[in-house]
């Protein structure tokens, strides 16, 4: 058994112009499928068949295997964002979600400029996310590959990626534009409201 690439949650065109079919087709079938097809490649020499993702982020982590968490980690971490994406129809936070974002920012507007900022300023690649941590709404960003799953405690419920292959056919070198697309137009918002649950990482395993 290994894992495998999972299908998008909508079609390849349906995100418009915030962000293109051939981004998906490079991002989604080239960069995605490359880190499935390096783990599956690994699974039997570092004796992990049968292994959870998570299990196989973990194990990495815990034997230091930078090349294995990295890719492993970004396996994860994709499955996780496509499912944070969703057509473009206006979606806003609303419920529970809605309630501690007021709580913990003052607005919806607020909380997402902090996490543009979040996303625009970090260095390099990586990942931007809104987190529950306890009870609370918190804002942070991970490097290359890292992943909540690696962090005890940490309960994602919204990430953004800003490595370049993410944004790059579409915006070029325009980071905040990316950012800017994703955020005020393409949030699952349901998707983000049902990870309050602090089952999110679970929403993005695979069994291998």
């Amino acid at each position: 058994m290994a894992f495998i690439l999972p299908e998008l949650p909508f079609d390849k065109e349906a995100l418009g112009d915030f962000m293109s079919a051939e981004t998906l087709e490079f991002h989604h079938g080239k960069h995605h499928k490359a880190y499935v097809d390096k783990v599956n490649g690994w699974l039997g020499e570092k004796g992990l068949e049968g292994a959870s993702l998570s299990q196989v982020i973990r194990a990495a982590t815990e034997r230091g295997d930078k090349g294995l968490f990295n890719n492993s980690g970004q396996i994860w971490n994709h499955n996780f964002f496509w499912q944070c994406l969703a057509p473009p129809q206006s979606q806003r936070p609303t419920g529970k979600l809605a309630a501690l974002i007021e709580e913990g920012f003052g607005s919806t507007e607020t909380m997402l400029s902090q996490l543009k900022d979040e996303a625009v300023g970090h260095f390099a690649s990586g990942w931007a996310w809104l987190v529950l941590d306890q009870d609370k709404l918190k804002i942070t960003s991970l490097h290359d590959g890292d992943s909540p799953v690696a962090h005890e405690g940490m309960k994602p419920l919204l990430t953004v990626d800003v490595w370049e292959h993410a944004y790059y056919i579409d915006y070029r070198n325009q980071r905040p534009a990316f950012v800017d697309a994703v955020l005020n137009n393409l949030i699952n918002w349901e998707f983000v409201a049902q990870n309050l649950d602090g089952n999110g990482i679970s929403r993005a395993d695979q069994q291998s």
